[in-house]
């Protein structure tokens, strides 16, 4: 979990990155919770656009957030990048005022952001637009990461898409 300079404010990171004009999806336990999940989160996971504009506003947010790079509980460091840079790495994990935000390329089961997409929901969280990664799409990532936190959230994630079918099912 990465640092953070206050409470976990997942909304006012977001609005930084929406702000920025980044386009991204939401995955990872934030995703799980916009769909029910009971499971709380200390991070953003998010999968952005890998295009030259698009990183480049994502360089420019990372700025404005004063994100680091985590490298524990107590230490974060400052880096330099645009957007050319942050393209060039698959995974960062970054500690900002607002908490801690993972952005990764491609998650464990998927293609990344195209992939995503396809299934992808704008939602309102905090009066912002935010594309969150389908429920099947966050089972998907969360089972082939097979890290055991994850293990621990997919059979209620797994019900959860149940319940969702089934509502589906009865319109």
């Amino acid at each position: 979990m990465p640092e953070s300079e206050g409470a976990f404010q997942p909304v006012d990171l977001l609005r930084v990155l929406v702000e920025h004009g980044v386009e991204f999806i939401l995955i990872g336990g934030l995703a799980a919770a916009v769909h029910g999940s009971p499971f709380a989160t200390l991070d953003v996971d998010v999968v952005p656009r890998r295009e030259a504009s698009n990183l480049d506003r994502l360089s420019d947010a990372l700025r404005a957030l004063g994100a680091r790079v985590y490298v524990s509980v107590e230490e974060s460091i400052p880096f330099e990048h645009d957007g050319r840079s942050l393209g060039g790495v698959d995974v960062w994990n970054l500690a900002t005022p607002f908490g801690g935000l993972d952005i990764t390329f491609a998650p464990p089961g998927t293609k990344g952001y195209t992939d995503l997409a396809e299934r992808a929901q704008g939602v309102d969280i905090g009066h912002l637009d935010v594309d969150v990664a389908a429920l099947e799409d966050v089972i998907r990532s969360k089972a082939a990461a097979g890290r055991e936190k994850d293990h621990v959230v997919l059979p209620t994630l797994r019900r959860l898409q149940e319940i969702e079918f089934e509502e589906r099912r009865r319109r």
